[in-house]
């Protein structure tokens, strides 16, 4: 009988350092600098009045780098940038293991939202000026960013200011989007108005790249003319509809999530079965 190397997933302590999780060209690395250094965050400052007396409070800098992060994840409720706080590195690093409670999130979100919005539009026009805003990101449901600076003509006032004005209405949706998540008052999510059109996506393959998952997705004639018929109906591009569809079903609850999975499963089983 052959011999193999033994698997020990026993529990073990693995330093971490969390300052190194925060990579330079990356967007939290921008974010984390952007936030510390050359935002005006007097205004969330004097919202506080705990110099002397009173409990100590989360800092705002730190609670703006989770919210913003989380939404460059596609997170956009104060649960699921809690549970990133608890189980991703990345936010543990640039929260400095703070870990907030989804309450002071939303407490945050609600009494801060309007100070907060032009410092969400100030860090999405810096990062997309020097390229760290991407396909990838900002995957949200109904959300559209301008596409990125170096691709379009730009360099007039003019054209920034119309740049400026077209993040300023982005953020705000995503805003107002995190706000109904929170209050429980969000329409279906992109993810489940797929799912009751019978948009079932089945993975192919899936690789690594720069810390990120993609997935290469096959769908049979009538699901893709499908997905174009409705990525058209939203004005979005069938690779971005795709995308958000995806963070938003992973970024759901585990009960949605397992049960979608299950769903996939069992398709892939009945293949194999009629294959066979």
């Amino acid at each position: 009988m052959p011999r193999y190397k033994p698997v020990d997933r026993s529990p073990r302590f693995l330093p971490v350092v969390l300052e190194e999780q925060i990579q330079p060209g990356t967007f939290e690395f921008a974010l984390d600098h952007l936030v510390d250094n050359e935002l005006d965050l007097s205004g969330l400052d004097a919202k506080f009045r705990n110099d002397e007396t009173g409990a100590t409070a989360y800092d705002p800098r730190g609670m703006l780098k989770i919210v913003l992060l989380g939404y460059s994840r596609g997170l956009i409720s104060s649960r699921s940038i809690e549970r990133a706080c608890r189980d991703n590195v990345v936010f543990m690093a640039i929260s400095g293991d703070q870990a907030p409670a989804y309450t002071s999130i939303a407490r945050f979100m609600r009494e801060l939202g309007p100070e907060i919005h032009p410092l969400f539009t100030q860090v999405l026009l810096v990062c997309d000026e020097i390229g760290l805003i991407g396909r990838e990101m900002f995957a949200i449901d109904e959300v559209k960013l301008p596409s990125n600076a170096s691709k379009e003509r730009s360099g007039t006032h003019a054209e920034l200011a119309h740049k400026a004005q077209r993040y300023e209405k982005a953020t705000q949706k995503i805003l107002e989007a995190h706000r109904e998540q929170d209050e429980g008052k969000a329409e279906p999510t992109l993810a489940t108005r797929l799912r009751r059109q019978g948009m079932g996506l089945v993975t192919s393959g899936s690789w690594w790249h720069n810390r990120a998952m993609k997935i290469a997705i096959e769908l049979n004639q009538s699901q893709a003319e499908r997905l174009q018929t409705i990525a058209a109906s939203l004005g979005v591009d069938v690779q971005e509809l795709a995308q958000a569809a995806v963070a938003d079903l992973v970024s759901a609850g585990a009960d949605d999530f397992e049960a979608a999975a299950s769903r996939v499963l069992l398709k892939n089983r009945e293949l194999y079965r009629r294959l066979a």
